[in-house]
């Protein structure tokens, strides 16, 4: 029970906070009449059958590496499968990108638009005049301020007190929800799709735009999948049903107090205030905590997807402090954290209300999620567990429909969704393939022919006393910075240890090895380690009994005419060498210059 109430407070925050605003949004430009809400509470909760529990908790989660989830791990799958098909491998590699982007451009609206929608609620309390809106605003800013500065310091103290408040939360929505429903139980009648149906075929078009917004009710899907090797499957989808029960009976709560109350616009807010006005402001301050938390998963989420991509080579190099000593999740990487700060406020000022902000929001979340259910259809087919393939395809098909109705929000604000995707993915782009430019205009070594250079200037020419380090890629072959340093500058030590670092397809687990001493004075020393390590390179060498004298590693000064090839460059001389994401000591750290023309 303990993970489960953990699972609250860690994953569903975002999904669990989507009630203060999805009504109210969808209802701005619908008419509160009967067929409409029946038709928009099916609508909510089939979309919440079929995205969030069938292809997240049923399909998705039966996938996974060493019990860790998420669209990386979807597809390192789908690449092990795929094997030597470089075609399909260079799709899947694309699409990742994208699902990538997308993430990172969600990870701007879903604090923006949570805490706005909260802060609107002090409007609401009695004797208090309403918020202006832009003191909305720099409410707003403030208490995301306040959330993103305290990031460095991490949230191992304050995480345990998540889930009892988000429990307090999802309790709090099925009992206001349960107590609507009461007053008009004929709301239930909603949960027969035909009502969904029957709205599409009275609202015609129309009905296409308001799919846009119904998919608000289901953003934060994807954390249970991605949270999944946190937790574990179990507590998830057991907290996932909890949770799942208090958000239907909310959303036909507001159903039915929307029907009472037809002229309602911040329906939860009203509704708690009209049930118990004494209860409005814990209420108030409890759906602020709800939020905070919800945006604080995000931002944590933001963390790993960029660390993840980091150790992928998909994104430079970052310097990122580890913020606790028990938990390798929990980490902070400034420059991304105060980035995405400003993107935040600079989102609120922009929009300067939560109902304007839902036009950004849903079509990166749906383009993840269309992306995600593609990776799903390819396993299941190449695994041909064709039972989960047919649904696969239902609900791929279903978060397209979700997807393409986004589309229609482009002119009204959507576009910002894609402007915010867009900066990662370019970037994405820019490192992958320059790096990819820079790799092959460099010219190495084979093992063979480097062995028989380096034997003969062993044993010719005077040694450093010691040991000394190099970083190389590949094993099999050598830079031309270990070239230049040995044969050019004369550098050479009693022992030259050249130590291999290897990403492995799984998360976690980390092995070490000495492959062989290649020749007298060289030794080849491989470290394995899953994607989601934290590695302390310094400790593993001193397991090994290895205490280096000096550790040389290589740098590219980049020569180009070329406009994208001088962004590249940039990009690489902002960005901090490997060796220093390794946690190595500085004082024996030396950067031996390659220069490259690109």
């Amino acid at each position: 029970m303990q993970k489960v109430i953990k699972a609250m407070g860690l994953v569903f925050g975002d999904i669990g906070t989507s009630p203060i605003y999805t009504l109210p949004v969808i209802f701005l430009f619908l008419p509160p009449t009967k067929e409409n809400v029946f038709g928009v509470l099916s609508l909510i909760f089939w979309t919440l059958i079929i995205i969030p529990t069938v292809q997240y908790t049923v399909l998705a989660m039966s996938l996974s590496l060493r019990g860790e989830g998420g669209t990386l791990i979807l597809s390192e799958i789908l690449r092990s499968l795929l094997k030597s098909r470089k075609r399909l491998l260079g799709v899947v590699t694309f699409l990742s990108f994208i699902g990538i982007s997308l993430l990172m451009g969600d990870g701007v609206i879903t604090p923006a638009i949570s805490i706005m929608s909260a802060v609107e609620g002090i409007s609401y309390i009695p004797g208090l005049r309403p918020l202006e809106q832009m003191e909305v605003v720099l409410l707003s800013v403030l208490i995301a301020f306040g959330l993103f500065y305290f990031q460095k310091r991490g949230t191992e103290k304050v995480s345990g007190s998540f889930g009892p408040i988000m429990s307090l939360w999802f309790l709090s929505l099925f009992t206001l929800g349960f107590l609507q429903i009461l007053s008009r139980p004929e709301v239930i009648l909603a949960l027969n799709p035909l009502y969904a149906i029957e709205f599409f075929q009275q609202n015609g078009w129309k009905s296409y735009l308001i799919l846009g917004e119904v998919i608000l009710c289901a953003t934060g899907s994807e954390a249970m999948y991605a949270d999944m090797g946190h937790l574990g499957a179990r507590p998830i989808k057991r907290a996932w049903y909890l949770v799942l029960t208090a958000l239907v009976v909310n959303y036909f709560g507001q159903g039915a107090f929307l029907l009472n109350h037809p002229e309602a616009k911040s329906i939860l807010f009203e509704m708690c205030l009209n049930t118990f006005a004494p209860s409005y402001v814990p209420f108030l301050i409890l759906a602020l905590m709800a939020t905070v938390i919800a945006s604080q998963a995000m931002i944590s989420g933001m963390f790993s997807v960029v660390y993840q991509a980091m150790f992928a080579r998909y994104l430079p190099i970052m310097k990122v402090k580890y913020t606790s000593p028990e938990l390798h999740s929990q980490i902070y990487i400034g420059s991304i954290n105060w980035l995405l700060f400003l993107a935040v406020i600079f989102i609120m000022f922009e929009f300067k209300s939560s109902s304007s902000l839902a036009a950004a929001y849903g079509l990166a979340v749906t383009g993840d999620m269309t992306i995600t259910g593609l990776f799903l259809i390819t396993i299941f087919y190449l695994k041909k567990r064709y039972a989960y393939l047919s649904f696969a395809i239902l609900t791929t098909f279903t978060t397209f429909l979700y997807f393409i109705s986004t589309l229609f929000k482009l002119p009204y604000g959507g576009y910002w969704a894609l402007v915010l995707a867009g900066i990662p993915f370019t970037i994405i782009i820019l490192y992958t393939q320059g790096q990819k430019k820079l790799y092959h205009s460099l010219t190495f070594l084979s093992r063979e022919e480097f062995v028989k250079q380096f034997s003969k200037f062993y044993k010719e020419n005077p040694k450093i006393s010691g040991k000394a380090l190099y970083f190389i890629r590949d094993p099999y072959s050598f830079p031309p910075y270990v070239i230049e340093n040995i044969f050019v500058h004369g550098i050479v030590y009693e022992e030259n240890i050249f130590v291999s670092l290897i990403r492995k397809n799984e998360p976690y687990g980390i092995t070490t090895s000495f492959l062989e001493e290649i020749c007298p004075g060289a030794k080849l020393f491989e470290i394995a380690y899953g994607y989601m390590e934290i590695l302390k390179v310094e400790d593993i060498l001193r397991e090994q009994g290895i205490d280096e004298r000096v550790i040389f590693y290589g740098l590219e000064d980049i020569e180009t005419q070329h406009p994208i090839w001088k962004i590249y460059s940039f990009i690489k001389q902002i960005s901090p060498h490997f060796v220093k994401f390794l946690n190595l000591p500085p004082a024996k750290l030396h950067g031996v210059l390659t220069r490259i023309e690109l």
